[in-house]
């Protein structure tokens, strides 16, 4: 059965950063399942759905190493076909509502993750924010609007400058926004109260992968007693790394920081570009989720809470060495 194409086009828009961070992922993917079960139109039989669908989700996953939120909105999704007994009409429709469930939830997360950071936000201050994070930036313009923030600070974040969206976001609602190169992140946070960011993966000891540059920040702001808080949503806790799982941090492809002509003129020169960086739990002051504000070391204890009907399945192997049709076979 071929794969519709607005599914592809979805897969190829997460591959290729035309849909960027990572709740905007995990939305993406949840919406592209929809669309797969929706346009089903193949063999009756519930096992050729699930083969389907199980393509459908190795498709998706394949996409993005490194943000945990996709697997876990794809996992979310897939495991409704387990739950669920019936003919492929019944199948559908679990799909479906799961898919529905899974977009409504992330939206209604980043409403509490809004509430409570601003909360946590000092009057008066000065906010660093990097990269774009939906739930960063609902933090921030929540604090605004309660009169909490004098001014941000957004860097560029290259080489795609997310950063750039971020600005343009905090205008929009009226924030005051200075834009700033990655590189002048130390010498701005003596004028910084507070750092808030996003992340692509929270690992199970607190540690927070999210775009290139961040764990400088994060330096940075240990280094001048600055406190950083980072807007997540829980489905962004990574149930992998609670079985010893690493996290696989993103290289891509050099010719998004030099040109493929500078690469062909120094043969001798290897260029690096990774998509992400580890921040260690012990530069995180506290994680803003939709369930409240925990420090670093409770993400093992959300993972429990939250995540529990994914560990089981993880148990049967890692991830990354498992279709997905046959996490829902057996």
């Amino acid at each position: 059965m071929k794969v519709p194409d607005e599914v592809l086009k979805i897969a190829d828009d997460i591959k290729y950063m035309r849909i960027r961070g990572a709740g905007k992922i995990a939305r993406a993917a949840a919406q592209a399942l929809k669309i797969a079960a929706e346009k089903y139109s193949g063999p009756s039989d519930v096992e050729s759905f699930k083969k389907y669908m199980g393509k459908v989700a190795d498709i998706l996953i394949s996409t993005r190493p490194t943000a945990v939120s996709l697997p876990n909105a794809v996992l979310y999704v897939m495991f409704s076909l387990e739950k669920t007994s019936g003919n492929v009409s019944e199948l559908k429709k679990a799909v479906v509502e799961a898919a529905e469930e899974f977009i409504r939830e992330s939206l209604m997360a980043l409403e509490k993750i809004s509430e409570y950071g601003a909360r946590r936000i000092k009057d008066d201050a000065v906010v660093l924010t990097h990269c774009h994070s939906t739930a960063s930036v609902s933090v921030i313009v929540k604090a605004y609007k309660m009169g909490k923030i004098k001014r941000v600070y957004s860097t560029e974040t290259r080489p795609f400058y997310q950063g750039r969206i971020t600005t343009r976001q905090l205008l929009e609602n009226g924030v005051p926004v200075i834009q700033i190169p990655d590189s002048a992140v130390r010498l701005i946070m003596h004028e910084v109260d507070q750092v808030v960011i996003g992340a692509d993966t929270i690992a199970s000891n607190g540690a927070v992968i999210n775009k290139i540059g961040t764990s400088q920040i994060a330096l940075a702001a240990h280094e001048a007693r600055v406190r950083v808080f980072v807007a997540a949503e829980t489905y962004k806790f990574s149930p992998m790394t609670v079985f010893g799982e690493l996290v696989s941090i993103e290289f891509r492809d050099p010719t998004e920081i030099v040109p493929r002509e500078w690469i062909n003129d120094h043969p001798n020169v290897e260029v690096l570009n990774p998509a992400f960086d580890v921040t260690p739990p012990e530069y995180i002051d506290a994680l803003i989720t939709e369930i409240g504000v925990i420090p670093p070391q409770a993400a093992i204890l959300v993972l429990m809470e939250r995540m529990g009907w994914a560990l089981e399945k993880i148990k049967l192997g890692r991830l990354d060495k498992i279709k997905l049709e046959d996490l829902i076979e057996e």
